[in-house]
């Protein structure tokens, strides 16, 4: 169990060029606070990698390896086996991309190294779309979703499409931890963070990260956003482990959907009959998987 009050204060990334309200940089901090400076960062083609590692600059104090948006997953596993060659397999290797480079372009090379078996930590900041290059929809991008490739309007041709369960897809590559977080659960991240770390090989986690350019909301209320898409069921905590799936925290009485969708100007098109389908989607979930 993580004690929050026992984590150094040390920041080992700041100075960075993020946008207020970053989520992505908040989970980026939360997770070295645990991780610490026995680590490895390997990113791609992110908003983080454009705000951390600016020429001549660096926003980090641990090493970081910048890659192709298509190969963290390859450079990570290059890093384990220099890493072990050194006689330094005890760094935590860690792959940090957006839902861009983990759920679409980079999931052909982090399902190679999950299948190797390597021990690294994958952690995947969701913001549910290309937010880096001006908010195009990615496989993460939730159902009727406003993005500069799905617009709302007369048309109505906003997301039609399910978000990608990367979670069940990991999960299948049979390895040993997984786990879904959120930024405005600090110690339910942080604590998955360190079980990642002693896990026997690969380890994934996908932590929800607000964008308040890409959502349409103000910098000062992501964690609120974070939090609300857990209290509505929209997001779920939940981890898998010993070949198990389970829930972290489960609300004790979930609120309508309409309380997440209705602050967010990337959904600001729905209508009721689009919010109850919504709603409904987040129902079967639950009903499904985590009842």
């Amino acid at each position: 169990m993580i004690n929050i009050k026992e984590l150094s204060d040390e920041e080992l990334v700041y100075g960075s060029l993020a946008c207020a309200g970053c989520g992505g940089n908040l989970a980026l901090r939360q997770a070295l606070k645990v991780l610490g400076r026995n680590t490895v960062i390997a990113t791609t083609a992110c908003c983080l990698m454009g705000v951390t590692t600016f020429y001549p600059q660096l926003a980090f104090e641990v090493p970081c390896v910048t890659s192709v948006f298509p190969g963290t997953g390859a450079v990570i596993s290059g890093l384990v086996a220099g890493l072990k060659r050194k006689g330094k397999g005890d760094v935590n290797v860690v792959g940090f991309a957006g839902d861009g480079g983990t759920v679409d372009i980079g999931l052909q090379a982090l399902s190679g190294a999950m299948e190797r078996g390597e021990k690294f930590i994958w952690i995947a900041y969701d913001n549910e779309a290309y937010m880096n290059t001006g908010t195009q929809r990615s496989g993460a991008t939730p159902f009727g979703a406003y993005t500069t490739t799905t617009p709302g309007g007369k048309k109505r041709m906003w997301e039609d499409r399910p978000k990608k369960n990367m979670l069940r897809i990991v999960m299948d590559h049979g390895i040993p931890y997984a786990a879904t977080a959120s930024v405005a659960y600090p110690k339910d991240y942080m604590e998955k963070v360190a079980k990642a770390m002693q896990a026997p090989g690969p380890a994934y986690i996908q932590v929800l990260a607000p964008c308040p350019p890409g959502w349409g909301h103000d910098t000062d209320v992501t964690v609120e956003m974070a939090k609300l898409a857990v209290q509505t069921g929209v997001w779920v905590l939940a981890e898998y482990e010993n070949e198990k799936l389970s829930v972290t925290h489960r609300p004790a009485k979930r609120l309508p959907v309409e309380e997440y969708l209705k602050k967010q100007g990337r959904f600001s098109h729905l209508g009721p009959e689009e919010i109850s389908a919504f709603q409904a989607s987040v129902d079967r979930l639950w009903d499904k998987d985590f009842a």
